[in-house]
Formats: structure tokens, sequence, C-alpha cells
């Protein structure tokens, strides 16, 4: 500012000062308090946001399984698709844990409270039939789920599965659009993930073929081509699912006693490493193990979603009653969240101590 520029400003403040003493009086008062401080005051860190412990049960069944998230980017909330599992109704054998829908909870505040919303209307064939473990992706506008299916209702374990496809444009109205022509005809539990390639990848669980994980790739989510050997071989297991975090590719696989972690520079060869949710942690429902899950990855954070026993010991116990019914304590199932982190190379997770949870809107940078 000109010298004479600021002489004249000086001026007239002091006339104004001299005319108006008090509004000189007010001015001085809101500068001590803080009214012409040219540093805002920053928002103070939120308090920790604590998982709830459970995180959901289902409020019908009161069996829910194998949970997946998905952003719902019509309700711009997230949405849990889960196995159904008929834990309060009592049958023979393991009967509840067939006839199962998939269910659905949603979130509309960061994942703090979930909502059960109903079932998907997924039947093709008549009759009652068996949905387990979904997982679904977002492409091109359009949502793809891929879940197993069984016809009819069991009372023991067995049957011929396939996974089959639907695809939807709102997570709600789904078009079925036939099976997968995979390694065997007996497959669950599909994991999907794109690679930089743009080529979709699937690994499933391969009942026919000793329940290892296989593997098979697709340009378009249409056509698929097996791979020759298993992706991960060894000991039985089930419920596998990939992700990147952290510079690395990652599986989890479900070996009934926690959770086997691997890790791959390339999504092909994998290094098992060691078990993550083997025990129980100090938080309600939060034990025997975590079981078939799911993972969410938000940019530095990973959350893993899975599914417990807290009815039980371990992770397969519990006696047949005369009526050959198991109790509903030993059939009921919650599902849990805990956090993942890198360390020394292998990915952890310690729920028992407090963490910062919030499901953040994945869309948004």
């Amino acid at each position: 500012m000109p010298f004479h520029g600021a002489l004249l400003l000086l001026y007239n403040l002091t006339r104004f000062c001299m005319m108006h003493p008090y509004r000189l009086l007010i001015l001085l008062a809101w500068a001590a308090f803080g009214g012409l401080s040219t540093t805002q005051a920053q928002p103070a860190r939120p308090a920790l946001r604590q998982a709830p412990a459970p995180l959901f049960r289902d409020p019908i069944y009161d069996g829910a399984a194998d949970p997946v998230l998905i952003w719902n980017r019509e309700e711009q909330a997230w949405w849990m698709l889960y196995t159904a599992r008929r834990a309060n109704q009592d049958g023979p054998g393991v009967s509840y844990c067939f006839g199962t829908d998939i269910g659905i909870a949603s979130s509309a505040d960061e994942g703090q409270t979930w909502t059960y919303r109903g079932s998907l209307d997924l039947e093709f064939e008549r009759g009652r039939n068996t949905f387990w473990a979904p997982d679904v992706v977002y492409h091109n506008g359009t949502y793809h789920l891929f879940v197993a299916y069984l016809p009819g209702v069991r009372s023991e374990w067995g049957g011929v599965a396939h996974i089959v496809q639907y695809t939807s444009p709102n997570l709600w109205d789904w078009t079925y659009k036939g099976p997968l022509h995979l390694s065997s005809d007996n497959v669950i539990d599909a994991t999907l993930m794109q690679m930089p390639d743009q080529q979709w990848h699937i690994w499933y669980k391969d009942q026919g073929n000793g329940s290892i994980t296989m593997t098979a790739t697709s340009p378009d989510l249409e056509h698929w081509q097996v791979a020759d050997g298993p992706a991960i071989g060894g000991g039985s297991h089930e419920g596998p699912k990939a992700f990147r975090f952290q510079g690395w590719y990652w599986m989890l696989t479900d070996e009934w006693k926690g959770m086997r972690v691997y890790r791959s520079k390339d999504a092909k060869t994998w290094e098992k490493q060691g078990l993550i949710l083997d025990g129980p942690s100090d938080r309600p429902e939060d034990t025997p193990s975590g079981a078939h899950g799911d993972v969410v990855v938000l940019g530095d954070r990973a959350y893993v979603f899975y599914f417990t026993h807290p009815g039980r010991k371990t992770h397969f116990e519990g006696e047949r009653n005369a009526d050959n019914v198991y109790p509903y304590t030993k059939r009921r199932s919650s599902i849990q969240v805990a956090p993942l982190t890198l360390e020394n190379g292998t990915l952890v997770s310690d729920r028992s101590r407090p963490f910062d949870f919030w499901l953040s809107d994945p869309t948004r940078p």
C-alpha cells in the first residue's frame, strides 16, 4: 500500500474510534475472544470408533455366516450379504445349513449399526433349494453375484454344488446367468479379483478335488479358463478370500481353526504363512475362532469380516441329542470384524485391543 494510503487509513480509523467509542469496545472484546484471529481452530480428531461386537446377528434365523461386503451405489450404504443358516429352527443333523437364503444387512453409518433388510430372491428351479457363500463384484455399471447352489435340502453334509452367476443393476433385482464350468461338478466358495491386465480371476473350493483351492481366469466375467493345477493345495480348507493390500496379493483360507495367510507378488505363486483369528478374543461372541470371511481394503486400512460360533469351545464342537438335533447354542453364529495390519512381512489381527473402525465411501478419494 502506498505511504499516503496507509496514513489516510490510519486517520479514518482514529476518527471513527473517537466518534464511536462504544464500537471500539465491542471491537476490542471480539478480538480478545479470537474473533480477529488469523488461525482458524482445527476440528478435534474424532474419538476411537470401536466396532460393535458382535457386528451383526441375523434377527430372523440367528445363523449369519460367510459374509461378503459391497458398497451399494444407489443407497450410498454398505451391504453385507451372507449365508442365512436357519440356526433357530430345530431339524435333524445339519439341515439348518441347507435350504438357506442369502441374507442382506445394510449400514448407512460407516459400519457402526447394521439393519436386516431381507434376503435375495435367487430361486431359478422349483422347490426349496440351498444357497451358500456369496461373492459380489461391481463392473461396468453392473453387480455380478457368484454363489454356491445345491438343489434341495439335506440333513447331512454332501450333495452336488455349483457356483452360479447372477447380474443386477441395483443389488435387489437379480437375473440368473447360469453355472460356471470349472474344474469339477462340486465347487463352492468363490472369491474374485480383477488384475492389472484387466483379466478377472476366480478362486474357489473344489470339493471334487480334495477340498483345495482352484482358480480360473476370464476377460469378461462370462467365459472362464481353468488353470492347470491347484492355486493352493495341501490339506483341506475352504472359503478362500483374495485381495491386494500394502503392495502384496493376499489369500486367506478357512482351516476350521482360524484363517491361514498366504502372500504373493503375482497372485499365482502363493507363500504359506501363519494363522489369524485362530483363538478367541476378549470381545463378546468372538469365540472360539474366526471362520470363512471377507476383507475390505480402504487405502491403508484393512478389515477382515468373519463368523463365529460363540456357543462352542471349538469350531466343530457339539453333540446331537437323541433326536439327532444339535442344540441351538451350538448352531447359532455371529458376524464379527477385526483389523488387519502388516507386521514383519505378514498379516496379523489383534482384535482384543481397541481399534479404529469405520467403513468410508470407497468411491471417494
